[in-house]
């Protein structure tokens, strides 16, 4: 079913996120939604119909997904949404935006996918999707696990639906205090709903998409009205999704519901990695429209696709550095030590000593000095005062500093100065032994302890 195989998905929720949305932005790709069909129809399910249509979101042109729920008689169903505190049933522009402002005499533009009904008249969609999904019944999660189970779906496409209800009543559970599979859910256990999800898992699996990454998700502020009254913004769901998952997030001044607990479950449930864009040559990008057009904001969520760049085993350039060299064997330890504490108080990046042995069995040390070019006759003058050394050595090398920032901890009231890198904090060694005499403690629990307190730290 793959068109291509070992693509990387990145979904820019620069916007917030929704699943119609995030739907909507595959196809908009490339997905061909006549597979992403064909794949639904396993589903034992019926009486919806999905189109795709264009839209323009802030003067980009993105594709916007709508699902249609039929009754008995073949007519939209525009049930008002059971909602509970937390789930998509109030007035916002994304997940539940299949809001019907669009005209359905269509003129072949638009690509449409009917299931279990006869469509052979007009239905008119005007007016009736603004806000919550409200289509059709909620559903038990042991119910939609169940469609699931019994779907005829390729099986990369079940799990990752299963995964995302499962989070979805799991989070649900834990906020109600009842099993997940007793969860009710509400607007994300609806058909459209349901179509969203299976359909999202589908569209990745036409594109062959093997690996996904999504950026920091936005989230809106203030309070949004459900079923049983104002809740947050973002709401319960979205925020302990975002909390169990460890994905970031961005709030910005706006009040309306921007990321849905349908779009933030389909991201952190498939997601394996959050961060910016990964390095990759990029094949494809698509924009999934949500229902709102947003002045000074498309309302869409991005996707890049393409096939990651591997890790260059030859390093990129470095930075230019003189290595600077002396041998000596007539200089004590305390010499050695000396002139490498001097060295690094004149500027050099670093400075160390090397055991050698010379002619005639003579046990002996190099001095080494880095620096930046430009401050080698300094730092070498340093070098040949200090060990009275009677010739230097100097070399052109290149240097790859990492990132790194420095903090300050508290162990027991003293302060203990941190060199923070990704991955990594190294307190101050002359700090940590300041801090053990004065608190009368092993100077290996201090630095064990200040390491500690370091390592939720990150360097900004």
């Amino acid at each position: 079913m793959s068109t291509e195989g070992g693509s990387t998905a990145w979904f820019h929720c620069f916007a917030g996120t929704a699943g119609d949305m995030t739907m909507a932005s595959l196809v908009h790709a490339g997905a061909d939604p006549v597979a992403v069909a064909a794949i639904l129809a396993g589903l034992p399910v019926h009486d919806y119909a999905l189109s795709f249509e264009p839209a323009m979101r802030c003067g980009l042109s993105a594709t916007k997904a709508v699902v249609a729920v039929f009754d008995e008689h073949g007519h939209p169903h525009h049930e008002a949404p059971a909602t509970d505190a937390g789930h998509d049933g109030h007035d916002h522009p994304h997940d539940g935006d299949h809001d019907g402002d669009h005209d359905h005499g269509h003129d072949g533009e638009h690509d449409h996918h009917h299931a279990g009904h006869d469509h052979g008249h007009d239905h008119d969609h005007d007016g009736g999707h603004d806000g919550g999904h409200g289509h059709g019944a909620h559903r038990p999660y042991r119910v939609v696990r169940e469609i699931i189970e019994q779907a005829d779906l390729p099986a990369r496409v079940a799990a990752r639906a299963q995964r995302t209800f499962r989070m979805l009543a799991e989070v649900e559970g834990a906020m109600h205090g009842v099993p997940a599979d007793e969860v009710e859910l509400h607007e994300v256990g609806s058909l459209d709903a349901i179509i969203d999800v299976v359909g999202t898992c589908a569209a990745l699996e036409v594109l062959g998409v093997d690996r996904i990454v999504c950026s920091p998700i936005t989230v809106g502020q203030g309070t949004v009205r459900a079923a049983h009254g104002d809740i947050p913004n973002p709401s319960p769901a979205v925020v302990e999704l975002l909390a169990r998952a460890g994905a970031p997030s961005r709030g910005i001044a706006d009040r309306k519901e921007l990321a849905t607990p349908t779009g933030v479950a389909l991201m952190v449930a498939l997601a394996d990695e959050f961060g910016p864009m990964p390095a990759m040559h990029v094949h494809r990008v698509g924009y999934g429209a949500g229902t709102a057009d947003i002045a000074g904001r498309p309302n869409v969520v991005q996707v890049v696709i393409g096939l990651e760049t591997p890790p260059s085993l030859t390093p990129q350039p470095g930075q230019p550095a003189q290595l600077l060299e002396v041998n000596v064997d007539d200089a004590t330890g305390e010499v050695i030590a000396h002139t490498i504490t001097a060295l690094l108080a004149a500027g050099a990046h670093d400075a160390w000593a090397s055991p050698i042995v010379m002619k005639k069995g003579r046990p002996a040390h190099t001095v080494h000095a880095l620096c930046d070019p430009a401050r080698a006759n300094e730092i070498g003058a340093v070098l040949l005062r200090e060990t009275g050394s009677l010739g230097m050595r100097g070399s052109t090398v290149q240097r790859w500093p990492q990132r790194r920032e420095e903090a300050v901890v508290h162990v027991h009231g003293h302060p203990i100065r941190v060199k923070l890198a990704p991955g990594r904090a190294k307190p101050e060694h002359d700090d940590a032994v300041a801090a053990a005499a004065a608190l009368g403690l092993p100077l290996r629990e201090v630095l064990a302890h200040a390491a500690q307190l370091a390592g939720g730290l990150e360097p900004g």
